[in-house]
């Protein structure tokens, strides 16, 4: 996820994405999301079991700015806000 300006770049992990977006469209958890208005979805992967998600969030977290752009640019080049795609 990332800010309106895409300044900031927030990786988490959820077992309810469009839920969890909204969430954060609303501002309703404090936190590092909330303070720089973390609010737009421009990359996402889904797993089927939660140990792997676990172990790909902690190897796109630990990678650097650059690797998480170009992680984005390789299927959203524009960065657009891929939530209503996923919330239809």
């Amino acid at each position: 996820m990332t800010n309106k300006t895409n300044s900031v770049i927030y990786t988490g992990i959820t077992s309810d994405l469009v839920k969890r977006i909204y969430e954060h469209k609303q501002k309703m958890a404090d936190g590092f999301s909330k303070s720089y208005n973390v609010d737009k979805l421009v990359y996402y992967e889904v797993f089927d079991d939660i140990e792997n998600a676990i172990l790909r969030e902690k190897q796109i977290k630990g990678g650097s700015r650059q690797r998480k752009i170009n992680l984005i640019k390789s299927s959203n080049a524009e960065f657009r806000d891929l939530y209503d795609e996923i919330a239809s």
